[in-house]
């Protein structure tokens, strides 16, 4: 009898134990997200917009009305990303990019429509969705950019991600191919204070798995950004962060439409070139077309931790 007393007494002192740690890990971590929004200023600013038509060999962007011709039609969805919030110029924007690069690859003449909006999460992506279906048809291509205000908010991984993938669905079914930049890499943040930003870097590499596991499900293509972009963002946090130190610069913005861009190459197939996809795919960049000085062998600078196999990475060549 007084062997069970014992016993229940250590397990009641245990459970206190971890009560106690529970309670005080949380407000650790609550201090350190209060500190952290302090730090990292709010988007009040207005990301550059440039949706018209591109064609190859640059130039200033047309505006789109009506009668203006377009061979296809590329759409933006998700947060501020995806709106290029922290570039200094619509040229940096990651739709602008997409744009001109796919002008370049086909040839064609590309319209950019963007409805992504600073601040949303993936709640906010049937909203963008049905904007697009109200303002006219269904664009031919589109990318998806979401996942970090769902671990700020926090949203849950498993929610948020199927949210991700009826997204793409919808847009699947309206015919347009999709590809996805996954929940980007929250160690690279260094204005989160540890361990909040373990946590949250936990945090986004399991939900960036979990949106690749649904894009690919209802048929898109993810790529996943915490393998692909977070080396270099580790490496030179001030070349490829914009001043707030949160939001990617036009370097980084540069380096994420580079993984972008064959991904989407690759799922418009004949449209950007009547050579097979994977030399469609390599001759998108020259010697001066990179952010560092050769964005080579990424698979071997760092761990693939989300499990996504890459598109395709910048070649050392």
């Amino acid at each position: 009898m007084g062997s069970r007393a014992s016993s229940i007494a250590l397990a009641a002192a245990a459970l206190a134990s971890t009560g106690s740690a529970y309670v005080g890990a949380r407000n650790l971590l609550s201090g350190q997200a209060d500190q952290a929004r302090r730090v990292i200023p709010k988007s009040w600013d207005v990301p550059p917009r440039a949706d018209g038509v591109y064609v190859a060999g640059g130039g200033p962007v047309q505006r789109w009305t009506r009668d203006v011709p377009f061979d296809l039609h590329l759409m933006i969805f998700g947060d501020s990303t995806a709106t290029g919030y922290g570039s200094s110029c619509a040229d940096e924007v990651p739709g602008v990019l997409l744009a001109r690069g796919l002008a370049e690859e086909s040839g064609r003449r590309i319209r950019l429509s963007t409805k992504a909006i600073v601040g949303a999460t993936s709640k906010g992506l049937s909203g963008q969705i049905d904007a697009m279906f109200v303002a006219g048809p269904p664009p031919d291509a589109a990318v998806i950019m979401i996942g970090a205000n769902d671990i700020t908010k926090p949203n849950g991984t498993w929610p948020s991600a199927r949210r991700v993938g009826r997204a793409v669905q919808r847009l699947r079914a309206a015919g347009a191919v999709v590809v996805v930049g996954t929940c980007p890499d929250f160690g690279v943040i260094k204005a989160i204070p540890q361990p909040l930003r373990w946590v949250t870097r936990s945090q986004g590499l399991r939900l960036a798995r979990a949106q690749a596991a649904e894009v690919r499900a209802a048929g898109g293509v993810p790529v996943p950004f915490s393998d692909l972009l977070a080396p270099d963002f580790y490496k030179a946090p001030e070349l490829l962060f914009s001043p707030d130190m949160f939001h990617p610069s036009g370097a980084g913005y540069r380096l994420a439409a580079q993984q972008l861009l064959p991904a989407l190459c690759n799922a418009l197939g004949d449209f950007v070139s009547d050579a097979p996809a994977e030399a469609a795919l390599e001759s998108r960049t020259d010697d001066g077309a990179t952010v560092l000085p050769r964005i080579a062998n990424l698979t071997r600078l760092w761990r693939r931790t989300t499990g996504v196999p890459a598109p395709i990475v910048v070649s050392a060549g």
